[in-house]
């Protein structure tokens, strides 16, 4: 078979316009929901990733499954980030974006993701749509765009797709990526290789005639446009794989060698599921749609206590529906991994947006006192290996271990170096020999509250489980004492665990003005700002958390060597303005509650819960505003004086 049209076109832009060199742009494709934005953008991503660019993809869905279309709140797409460095969170504003139609733009407008000077690539049928009102809002828009300043240059997409296949919606997508592989530079012989992968699986007449379309957008450009970009190579040289973080969380899952994962669908944590039904039967595992988030956990907890390590994964509201079965899995020291990807909050909330609202409930969400260890992955790469750690975790101490990822990891895609497998990753074998005579289920030691495992036909191992409180022997009990004997241990395991971590490393000075502290994907945005700030003379630092749960000694000595703590997370906090707010009502970010509670200083709180990932920039100014109102502080403290 001769090469494709796309294939001849490869070898970059060839026309007098000459490439812009950036370290970075952002990059973003808005569109009504099902034309196929998002497939173009993780296209795109992945042959920047493969061209040796820093990466970073964050996906735009609608709250709805199906939102009317050409509507603001229904815009659907994705944000790509490319750098020539490696590129950790999703960044500040876009400096284009191509858009579908005008409506969809303006959400993303409205929302304050696009810089002043932003490049619009708008498709122009709407101009001469015939419905006449579709044409004054077109027109209405596109007046508005150029007036606030952005440069909109309209393009016929769905003519020009039209000249391919019948239905445009079904193309666009592809011919998007022409244009952008056009603007940005990329060899077409490796944006036809992704066009291929993406397609595989649907024949080779989809494949050519989406070849054709990328080759139509990238003509087009060639023809039409008169700028282009050219970001350098972060220089990267290991083998990198580009998957978003349920993608990691499926193969965290088989390389720790568990076999069985139990679910429900549901947002955004589905597609975790997805991938492991298509390859975890060659890794020898089972994935289990229960009927039911309940029995997802419970069918888990049954696998566990039959001796293979078993994994849930599921969002806020199944996690809400397991606590009972968390608190079993804890009562009877089952061990058992729940993977949490958070979403916006209470009820339904934002089910396609990001929060991390779910801290406060992990730890303390069920009935009594339910020890379990809480760690949160902070990167896409984080999301692989923190799985194989639970695993190891949730075995050694007989515990529950909760993994928090969120909207911001599951989506988003980001390069990494490929994990090299090790079989230490794996669970060991299953240690079926006799149960030596007069040892019990539940024999803790008395300095770390662990305990054997049993295995279910064990020679001398029998006994009951229960979710009620007992003896050592697993004997129903309810005499004075029981019941806090078996609180005491379970809670010392934890304990035990404390004493393995090492205490994390502060990012920037040991001490100074100011300490920002998080948890989970707001990490690179966090350390971007603290660079930025630090670049211009500020004593800022940052300090980020895995272990919430526990946490790890020698934070508080930390935290003592700063002028001001302050975390930064996606969960709701009150704003301490507001008239109506004082320090004897403000509620706080969660792992604000935490660190007060914990260590009693006064760790204050700048959080949100808009939906969308934390942009730099604001972090940034925050920590200004900060610093700033402290050296205020200290020159009024001393004119007093």
């Amino acid at each position: 078979m001769g090469k494709s049209k796309a294939e001849e076109a490869a070898g970059g832009k060839g026309s007098s316009a000459k490439a812009i060199e950036v370290k970075e742009h952002i990059v973003e494709i808005v569109s009504d929901s099902g034309e196929g934005a998002q497939t173009a953008g993780q296209a795109f991503g992945a042959l920047s990733a493969r061209s040796g660019n820093g990466v970073w993809t964050v996906e735009i869905i609608p709250a709805e499954i199906e939102p009317p279309p050409r509507t603001s709140a229904g815009a659907s797409g994705i944000r790509i980030r490319l750098g020539s460095f490696y590129v950790t969170n999703a960044g500040d504003d876009a400096d284009l974006v191509v858009a579908f139609n005008e409506q969809a733009l303006m959400g993303r407008v409205i929302n304050g993701n696009l810089k002043p000077n932003c490049t619009i690539l708008l498709e122009n049928k709407w101009r001469t749509h015939f419905d006449p009102t579709i044409v004054a809002q077109y027109t209405e828009t596109y007046d508005k765009l150029v007036s606030d300043g952005y440069r909109v240059i309209e393009i016929p997409m769905e003519a020009e797709c039209l000249k391919i296949v019948d239905n445009p919606q079904r193309g666009k997508n592809m011919f998007v990526l022409g244009l952008l592989c056009n603007i940005y530079n990329r060899d077409m012989g490796i944006a036809s290789d992704q066009v291929r992968f993406a397609f595989r699986k649907k024949g080779e007449k989809v494949i050519e005639s989406n070849l054709n379309l990328l080759t139509a957008g990238f003509d087009w450009a060639e023809q039409n446009l008169d700028f282009s970009y050219r970001v350098p190579s972060a220089g990267i040289e290991e083998h990198q794989i580009v998957v978003n973080g349920n993608v990691a969380v499926g193969l965290g899952v088989m390389a720790a060698g568990m076999e069985i994962c139990a679910m429900y669908p549901i947002t955004p944590a589905t597609s975790a599921s997805h991938y492991l039904s298509e390859v975890f039967e060659n890794a020898g595992g089972v994935v289990h749609q229960a009927e039911d988030e309940i029995a997802a956990c419970a069918f888990a907890i049954g696998s566990s206590y039959a001796g293979k390590c078993a994994v849930t994964i599921t969002s806020g509201p199944g996690k809400a529906l397991k606590t009972e079965l968390i608190g079993l899995a804890v009562m009877a020291e089952i061990p058992l991994v729940l993977v949490d990807v958070q979403r916006g909050g209470p009820s339904t909330g934002l089910p396609t947006k990001v929060e991390q609202g779910d801290l406060l409930s992990v730890i303390f969400g069920e009935p009594g006192d339910t020890p379990k260890v809480v760690m949160a992955p902070a990167t896409i790469e984080d999301c692989f290996y923190s799985i194989i750690t639970a695993r190891k975790i949730a075995e050694t101490f007989r515990t529950v271990v909760v993994v928090l990822t969120d909207a911001n990891l599951a989506t988003g895609q980001q390069p990494f170096t490929r994990p090299k497998f090790n079989p230490a990753w794996l669970a060991p074998p299953i240690d079926q020999s006799p149960i030596p005579e007069g040892a019990k289920p539940y024999d803790w030691h008395p300095k770390t509250g662990l305990s054997r495992r049993f295995i279910p036909g064990q020679p001398g191992g029998m006994h009951t489980i229960t979710g009620l409180a007992h003896t050592n022997n697993a004997k129903v009990a309810y005499e004075p004492g029981v019941n806090q004997e078996g609180c005491d241990f379970r809670s010392l395991k934890l304990a035990a665990f404390q004493k393995t971590l090492k205490t994390p490393t502060v990012y920037g000075d040991p001490e100074g003005d100011l300490l920002v502290m998080g948890w989970g994907s707001t990490r690179g945005a966090i350390e971007e700002a603290v660079d930025r700030a630090r670049a211009d003379g500020l004593r800022v630092s940052s300090l980020h958390l895995k272990f919430l749960q526990p946490m790890a000694s020698g934070l508080k000595e930390i935290m003592q060597k700063f002028k001001k703590v302050i975390t930064v997370e996606i969960n709701y906090s009150d704003d301490p303005r507001h008239e109506m707010i004082t320090e004897d009502n403000r509620r706080y970010a969660n792992l604000a509650w935490l660190l007060r509670a914990r260590y009693l200083v006064d760790a204050d709180c700048w959080s949100n819960v808009h939906g969308q990932p934390i942009k730099p920039g604001a972090i940034e100014q925050m920590m200004r505003e900060r610093v700033a109102a402290l050296k205020e502080t200290e020159i009024d403290t001393l004119i007093e004086r």
